[in-house]
């Protein structure tokens, strides 16, 4: 479990791919930058983009994850080199200052908009429509790894779209602030929403 708290901006500085087949996953080498690597060992979980993934080696700068073929095919920012949101799970020492994050990415969305508002910065994604259903009025969702709070939420057509205000702090300490309108980002809906769907749905 996370908490969608980003705890330090990393980096993506090599792909290898793990095969020659099409469906071949990748290994990818990350500079874990400001993230402290002294308590990480073999198998612990660290969320990149809001991703969980398993270190499989590390240093006392960085470590290494494997990435699936089928993970690749579903998120967004882990096929290239480049700024990657980082986490470590939880432990049930840590303050929840987030929202509880279980790491795995519920679809992609694509940024509208990314425009400032006064000091701030709004955010618009278009999210599938089946996860429209998920979002609400000052309800939370994470995007690339940050927990964020909805302001606005509207069902279109094709999408549902949800805006947020990005304070100064979010968008210095964290990659949302090379987002641009067509990218894609990951996105991980409500964990008691999902609940909270499941128990409605299911008969006696």
């Amino acid at each position: 479990m996370f908490t969608g708290i980003v705890a330090a901006v990393g980096k993506i500085t090599s792909i290898t791919p793990l095969g020659t087949q099409a469906d071949a996953g990748v290994r990818l080498t990350v500079d874990a930058g400001g993230l402290p690597m002294a308590d990480v060992a073999l198998g612990d979980s660290i969320a990149l983009n809001g991703a969980c993934m398993t270190v499989v080696s590390k240093t006392e700068s960085g470590f290494t994850v494997d990435v699936s073929r089928e993970s690749l095919n579903r998120t967004a920012g882990l096929d290239s080199a480049g700024e990657v949101n980082l986490e470590k799970a939880l432990t049930l020492a840590d303050r929840l200052g987030g929202h509880l994050v279980s790491g795995h990415v519920d679809g992609l969305g694509i940024v509208r908009k990314f425009e400032p508002v006064g000091e701030s910065m709004e955010l618009v994604v278009a999210a599938p429509k089946d996860l429209g259903k998920y979002l609400a009025y000052k309800g939370s969702i994470v995007v690339n790894g940050v927990s964020l709070t909805v302001n606005r939420v509207e069902d279109v057509p094709d999408a549902c779209t949800f805006s947020i205000n990005l304070i100064p702090h979010t968008v210095e300490v964290t990659t949302l602030k090379h987002l641009k309108p067509g990218v894609k980002v990951n996105l991980e809906i409500d964990l008691i929403a999902r609940y909270v769907e499941r128990m409605l749905n299911t008969k006696d």
